[in-house]
């Protein structure tokens, strides 16, 4: 019996999910394969090191690909180039699409909504219950993403150099950090994952919530994020907003307060959305006769 496998690719980790012909499943997890911060060879390396399925021992008779970065044919066939290579099997029919369709279809399924994502980076669109309808352009780490763990890793680094936390937030950095602005500015604009890096530094506000500096740069953060994209869809008001990824789950408590500030429907908010998008597959039929 065939099998399909699934993955959701954001700029940080992609989340593999092999189903066998009895349903079965199984998860699997490597770094992000993001078109724009990932060289050919590089992909394949990674999957190669790190993604543990061996191709001719699953016979998968699909992948569907969801990944940050895919925003146009060039970024579809990059991509599907590399999982042919990778997989080496004729028969794979291979799918490719933008994580925005993924985080879409995970949490409205058939229905309309506002779909967002809140991770390593933001994005957002209106989906009608079949596409992407509207869609407001992601800018990405440098000039936008806005509410993003990049986003809001940058204004923590703001906070610390320009020495606006008080004393308790600097010893805090410092332990966790250290203070040393010369890495850091090395690891900002010599590493090879730079938005990667800038996110990291959202564990320090996951970590010292309740902090009044602290609460305020969260919000702050997400305020923009809604004025810039969440608030410029006529359909907020008519249809639910459903957030995916790591900074809106962990913030989904100022994500309540401000749909109830702005009078507006709260949807699923997710961290991860593997598990629903294998649903809505299996509901939909892509899985059928596997």
């Amino acid at each position: 019996m065939s099998s399909i496998l699934i993955a959701d690719s954001g700029s940080t980790k992609t989340d593999w999910c092999l189903i066998d012909g009895k349903g079965k499943v199984r998860l699997f997890q490597t770094q992000g394969l993001n078109p724009f911060f990932r060289s050919e060879q590089e992909c394949y390396r990674l999957l190669s090191e790190e993604l543990k399925i061996i191709p001719a021992e699953e016979n998968i008779r699909k992948i569907i690909f969801y990944g940050a970065g895919i925003k146009s044919e060039m970024h579809t066939n990059f991509i599907s180039k590399i999982l042919e290579h990778h997989f080496t099997v004729p028969a794979t029919d291979i799918e490719a699409h933008s994580d925005m369709l993924g985080a879409a279809r995970a949490t409205s399924g058939r229905d309309k909504g506002i779909c967002c994502i809140l991770g390593t980076g933001s994005n957002s669109c209106y989906y009608d219950g079949n596409g992407i309808a509207i869609q407001n352009p992601s800018l990405g780490y440098i000039v936008g993403d806005e509410g993003s763990g990049a986003y809001l890793g940058k204004k923590v680094l703001q906070y610390f150099f320009y020495n606006t936390f008080d004393e308790d937030l600097k010893e805090a950095f410092i332990h966790k950090y250290g203070n040393n602005l010369t890495e850091i500015l090395h690891g900002i604009y010599k590493s090879p994952l730079p938005n990667r890096y800038l996110a990291s530094f959202t564990q320090f506000l996951i970590e010292q919530r309740g902090h009044f500096m602290i609460e305020n740069i969260i919000e702050d953060a997400l305020i923009d994020f809604y004025q810039r994209h969440v608030l410029k869809y006529r359909e907020s008001w008519k249809y639910p907003i459903h957030f995916i990824g790591t900074v809106a789950y962990e913030f989904r408590d100022i994500i309540y307060s401000l749909h109830e500030q702005y009078g507006l429907e709260t949807g699923l908010i997710l961290k991860s959305p593997t598990e629903n998008l294998v649903q809505y597959h299996q509901a939909n039929e892509t899985v059928d006769a596997i």
